[in-house]
């Protein structure tokens, strides 16, 4: 039987299950097969004719798929819901050095700031869980030092969670949580922190537990900061798989677990470290990881931006190759890609590693549609003269709607968007503080 592989919030209607199997010679019978079982589905992805809805994504394999598609016992089925149609409004999470701002608006057009939440304080990133849909913020007090706080609506009040915070035997203190993480089982998300350890909590975020198979490390004292420390900024579950996952550290490189955190190995076969002697490279683990995103539909596939290139991976991270030839700069921190096309990705390039600004002061989106066999420059409605704006590396996201849309906010308080993934820009917000993250919540 093929595997079906469900997506919120068609998961519900199947009893929270993530992946079914099904039997059938075509996409159309499959379905119906997947109906068959679970009689809450009738009607969410087949039409009464048997064709597909309109604002459902079927793809079989990674690749998109019609009700006519064959399929065989071992393919797999990815079922998504494209969020186009009905409302056309948005909800979008912009964290900065001074609060969390929560904007809304009609898409495509000026969003407006409907609340303000943590107030000269550091929002380092924040999110929404779109199986609970619960929303996150990693906070940094000046005082206090960095929290995450929960909240069921961002414009009300927001509780305070116990953690992320070491254990006394860990010797450390965390800095900084740079990115919360929706996990493959209920109710889990992970965490990564500064100084590069990695936390999950079971219970939806209140509580929160050390991995000790990341931080107990042997080399662990030889590990090298990159200039904003040592940063656990990058988690990638495997879809359906809870026991795969893939990190990223600045600056310690890729790690890869098979068995959900208990243990982990490195993985940076093809990734270079230009800015070490070339002696030095072959035996170095200070590898500077900016960014890193997973495929949904095609997990084995990876994008990662370096300290100095922009790398894919076909082969769930074991290696790498540089697909940065075609851009104007191969550094930088920003990285989106397209969760319906495994093909698609894109970078906001900034200058060396000393100025980090975009390049020729003109703002530039590139997109690549071949997986970064080329690459394409998007500059309508950007600022293109005198404009030397920095990027972060969380400030880049896109809402994973049809046609895709993507955010990003920039360290000068801007945030541009777009609704026709990326081709044209438009300033929904002028003058925020400087942007550390942007998430589309709606």
């Amino acid at each position: 039987m093929a595997m079906v592989s469900l997506h919120p919030p068609l998961r519900d209607l199947a009893g929270g299950l993530r992946e079914v199997p099904a039997g059938g010679v075509t996409v159309a019978d499959v379905l119906r097969s997947l109906e068959h079982l679970h009689p809450r589905l009738t009607g969410w992805i087949l039409d009464e004719r048997g064709d597909l809805r309109r604002h459902v994504g079927v793809f079989v394999n990674g690749d998109k798929a019609t009700a006519a598609t064959p399929v065989g016992q071992t393919d797999r089925v990815d079922v998504l819901p494209a969020i186009s149609g009905g409302s056309d409004d948005t909800e979008l999470l912009v964290g900065t050095k001074k609060g969390l701002f929560v904007l809304r608006g009609r898409r495509g057009q000026r969003l407006d700031v409907v609340a303000r939440a943590f107030a000269g304080s550091t929002v380092e990133y924040a999110m929404r869980d779109p199986r609970s849909g619960r929303y996150f913020a990693s906070v940094t007090h000046g005082q206090f030092g960095p929290r995450v706080f929960v909240a069921d609506d961002p414009t009300g009040d927001w509780e305070q969670t116990d953690g992320p915070r070491f254990p006394d035997d860990a010797g450390a203190t965390v800095e900084r949580i740079w990115v919360i993480q929706p996990g493959e089982t209920d109710r889990l998300l992970w965490a990564g922190v500064a100084p590069a350890g990695l936390f999950s909590s079971e219970d939806d975020g209140l509580t929160w537990t050390l991995n000790r198979g990341m931080w107990d490390q042997p080399d662990r004292a030889t590990w090298q900061p990159g200039a904003g420390g040592l940063a656990l900024h990058s988690i990638c579950p495997w879809p359906g798989d809870p026991e795969r996952v893939a990190i990223g550290i600045s600056a310690a490189g890729v790690w890869l677990t098979e068995d959900g955190g208990g243990t982990w190995r490195r993985s940076n076969a093809g990734l270079v470290a230009r800015y070490l002697p070339e002696e030095a490279r072959p035996t170095s683990t200070d590898l500077c990881v900016h960014n890193m995103h997973r495929a949904p539909l095609r997990p084995e596939r990876l994008f990662l931006q370096f300290h100095g290139g922009v790398y894919r991976s076909d082969d769930a991270g074991e290696s790498w190759v540089d697909i940065a030839p075609g851009l104007p700069s191969d550094f930088g921190f920003p990285l989106a890609i397209d969760p319906r096309d495994p093909d698609r990705a894109w970078v906001i390039p900034l200058l060396a590693d000393r100025d980090r600004v975009t390049p020729d002061g003109r703002v530039r989106v590139y997109e690549t549609r071949d997986a970064g066999v080329s690459w394409t420059a998007h500059a309508d409605g950007l600022p293109q003269e005198e404009a030397y704006l920095t990027v972060l590396r969380q400030a880049f996201c896109h809402d994973g709607r049809d046609p895709l849309g993507l955010y990003f906010g920039a360290t000068s308080g801007e945030v541009f968007g777009s609704v026709d993934g990326g081709t044209s820009w438009t300033l929904v917000a002028p003058h925020l503080a400087p942007v550390s993250s942007v998430r589309v919540a709606s």
